[in-house]
């Protein structure tokens, strides 16, 4: 291992670690989320499962409060309470399956951009095929939001190269939602 990424300590033997982008009002972090082995990442946040602090190894964090250019902090453990979390997401090579069933009826996938802090997340909601954006959105009582085919941008950092991710969580009322 190099020197920004010492040798991986302190995983219990039913943990693993799985590439995660987090999003926060403050910035971003990418690092190795230490999760349960039979934990489903992409929909953690989501479940019974999901803990109070994250907890991730080899975390790059960029923050966006302070003035001068980006600078990514790393660390080799960092921990960030689940409650600040605006949006999250896997990295490759994690590749799980979707959490819905595509055969299912009466359904149907809305193109949206969620605008969460300084990023916008171009892709799709799921929904009731008798509802619209705006009846989702207000009927639903779940704490994040499932995207698809999702492409994250920041208008604000011209040189950072598009994400993009089969699914993304983004904190149901911390985002605000366009349709076009």
């Amino acid at each position: 291992m190099d020197a920004t990424h010492p040798p991986i300590t302190g995983i219990a033997a039913d943990e693993k670690l799985s590439p995660a982008m987090i999003y926060t009002t403050s910035g971003i972090v990418r690092g190795q989320v230490i999760t349960k082995e039979s934990i489903r990442v992409n929909i953690w946040l989501r479940t019974q499962s999901a803990p109070e602090i994250v907890h991730l190894k080899n975390a790059q964090v960029i923050t966006f409060t302070g003035p001068g250019p980006i600078q990514p902090l790393t660390f080799s453990d960092f921990f960030i309470p689940t409650v600040q979390i605006l949006a999250f997401h896997t990295l490759p090579p994690v590749s799980e399956p979707l959490d819905y069933d595509e055969t299912e009826k009466n359904r149907k996938m809305e193109t949206v951009m969620a605008v969460v802090g300084n990023f916008r997340f171009n892709g799709y909601m799921r929904m009731s095929a008798q509802v619209n954006v705006a009846t989702n959105l207000e009927v639903s009582r779940t704490l994040f939001i499932s995207m698809y085919d999702v492409e994250i941008s920041d208008p604000y950092i011209p040189n950072m190269a598009a994400i993009k991710v089969p699914m993304a969580l983004v904190r149901m009322n911390q985002a605000a939602y366009g349709v076009k």
